[in-house]
C-alpha cells in the first residue's frame, strides 16, 4: 500500500501494532524571526488565494516556513521535497517533505531521515495523520533503529499539528498551532528541528 492509501490513523495503529497517546511535549522558546521572511509570508497570505489550491498551500506557506527554520540547521541536514521512499509494498510513497541527515558526499545523496511533513489535503487531518504515521513507521524501519524518535507534522497551511514516534509508541502533541500566531508556530517547528539535531548527535 502507498502511504496515501491509509485513510485513518487507526488503520495504521492496528496494522503495525502501534500504541497512541497524547502529551504536551513541545517546549516553546522565544525565537527571532527574520523580518524579510515575515514580510514575504504576509505578502503571500494577503495577495494569493492559497485555500483553493493544494499546490499553493505547499508553495506559499508550508515549504517556505520549513525552509526558513531549516536555514540554521543546513550544515547537518538536507530538506527534501517530494522524495520517494520505499521500505516494502506496505510502506511506499512520496512524502511531501523530509528532513534527512546531510551526506558528506553532497546534497544529492539521501541519508537517514528524521522527520516528515504532510499537507492535510482538503483539510482532512484524519487521513493526513494516517499517511504521516505510515511514513514515520517507514522511516523508523529504514533507519533500523527503533529507539530513534521520528517526528511528524501535518498542516493545511493555517493549522499545524505535531506528533512523534519512538519504538511502538506514537505521541500526538496536545496543542495545535496556527499561522496567525507565527512566533509560537515557528518556535514549535524549531523545537522539532532541534530534537532531530539531538537525535543525530546521539547516534554519532
Amino acid at each position: 500500500m502507498s502511504f496515501d492509501s491509509y485513510k485513518t490513523i487507526g488503520e495504521v495503529l492496528q496494522e503495525f501494532t502501534i500504541t497512541a497517546t497524547e502529551a504536551n511535549y513541545i517546549l516553546e522558546t522565544d525565537t527571532v524571526i527574520r523580518e524579510a521572511f515575515k514580510e514575504d509570508l504576509e505578502f503571500c497570505l494577503r495577495e494569493f488565494t492559497v485555500e483553493e489550491s493544494e499546490y499553493a498551500i505547499c508553495e506559499t506557506i508550508i515549504f517556505p516556513l520549513l525552509k526558513e527554520v531549516y536555514r540554521q540547521y543546513r550544515d547537518k541536514f538536507t530538506l527534501w521535497s517530494h522524495k520517494p521512499i520505499t521500505y516494502d509494498q506496505q510502506l511506499t510513497g512520496i512524502p511531501d517533505y523530509i528532513l534527512a541527515k546531510r551526506s558528506p558526499l553532497g546534497k544529492q545523496i539521501f541519508e537517514k531521515p528524521y522527520f516528515v511533513a504532510v499537507e492535510a489535503k482538503k483539510d482532512d487531518f484524519i487521513k493526513g495523520w494516517g499517511q504521516c504515521l505510515a511514513e514515520m513507521i517507514a522511516i523508523q524501519k529504514l533507519n533500523d533503529q527503533s529507539e530513534q524518535t521520528i517526528f511528524g507534522i501535518v498542516s493545511n497551511g493555517q493549522l499545524w499539528q505535531f506528533g512523534k514516534l519512538k519504538g511502538n509508541l506514537y505521541t500526538r502533541e496536545i496543542n495545535n498551532y496556527t499561522i496567525s500566531d507565527l512566533e509560537r508556530l515557528y518556535s514549535a517547528i524549531n523545537y522539532v528541528f532541534s530534537q532531530c539535531e539531538l537525535e543525530l548527535e546521539n547516534q554519532q
